[in-house]
Order: C-alpha cells, then structure tokens, then sequence
C-alpha cells in the first residue's frame, strides 16, 4: 500500500481516472491490491451464503465496488461485502458516486497487503459508524472468520469461528461453503 496526502477533492480527480481501487482515511490514498484468485473465490463463496438468507429478510447485499463514507472522520472505503439491512442511505461523492452512509454488515476478507490497516486504521473508523453493528475478518491463509459485534454504542465483542457455523446478521453460515474449493498456500 502507498499513503500520500491528498485532499478529497483530488483523491476523487484521481480515483476517476485510476486503474487500481484506492481509498482514503483522512488525507491519505491507499492504493489497495488487485484482489487474487483466493480472494475472490472467498468473496463469491460469502456473497451466495448469504444471498437468500439476508435477501429474504430485506437486507441489500453489496460487493467490492460499493463505497462506503464515514463523514465525520473524511474516510471513504471500498469494503469487500457492504450488507445493508434498511433503507440504504447515500451521499454524492464530489465525483458523482453514491457513497453509503449506514452499512450494518461489512465484510473484509484478509490479504498480506491489507490486513494491518483492515485491523487498525479501517477497523476503528467503521466501528464509530453508528448503523454498523457487525465487523466480520475473513482469513485467506486458513479456515477462520472473527466476527466483531457491537455490544453497546462504545463496545465490542469479538467472536472468532473456526469451524461449524457462524451467525452473521440473521444467517447462519456454515464455514466449509465459505471456504468450499478455497486451497491454502
């Protein structure tokens, strides 16, 4: 990852015409990695356990491509998997994008490259999201998935899934199809 200050205006400028997905916290671009195979066999395989679970409860299920704002802290995201389970609400980015302002799902799935700044610096902005009340960490180097729960407006419980099933928002997802066809390294 590469981080240089910027202004929001200008990480827009650039983000319109980048070939890679970039994101920014405060100042700073992060150019994130092109996603590997691994990544998104394991993107797919979340995307449809939850697709009839959570669309038959009303919730919208929104992947990769989806940018997600936190205002108050000037970060703009492009999490892996954006669950939205009311009304989604959007703001105009200075280029035109819709950007989501009440998530209550996100969903990262780990890389080399991101996993620090999805623990730390992103981990902590979402958390200050008041509609966000799931965090979930999905492993690419063995079958394991941390699930961070708001258990009040100022704390967190943190679950951590190895095998058998795990409850997301109102699903019950079994681990082996989130990792069907995955092979570690």
């Amino acid at each position: 990852m590469v981080a240089t200050l910027t202004s929001i205006e200008d990480y827009f400028l650039e983000l319109a015409h980048s070939e890679v997905k970039m994101e920014y916290f405060n100042g700073k671009v992060v150019a994130m990695a092109g996603a590997q195979l691994l990544h998104n066999i394991l993107v797919s395989n979340l995307f449809a356990s939850f697709i009839n679970c959570l669309k038959n409860q009303g919730c919208y299920i929104l992947v990769a491509d989806q940018l997600v704002a936190i205002p108050d802290l000037q970060t703009f995201t492009f999490p892996d998997i954006v669950i939205v389970c009311k009304k989604p609400i959007t703001q105009k980015s200075p280029s035109g994008l819709d950007a989501l302002l009440n998530p209550t799902i996100i969903i990262e799935v780990l890389s080399d490259s991101t996993e620090l700044y999805d623990r730390t610096e992103k981990m902590e902005a979402y958390q200050k999201m008041e509609s966000l009340n799931e965090y979930v960490l999905v492993s690419s180097k063995k079958k394991k998935i941390e699930i961070f729960r708001r258990n009040s407006p100022e704390t967190w419980l943190q679950q951590i899934v190895k095998e058998g099933k795990i409850s997301i928002g109102e699903c019950d997802i079994d681990l082996d199809a989130v990792y069907d066809r995955v092979e570690f390294k």
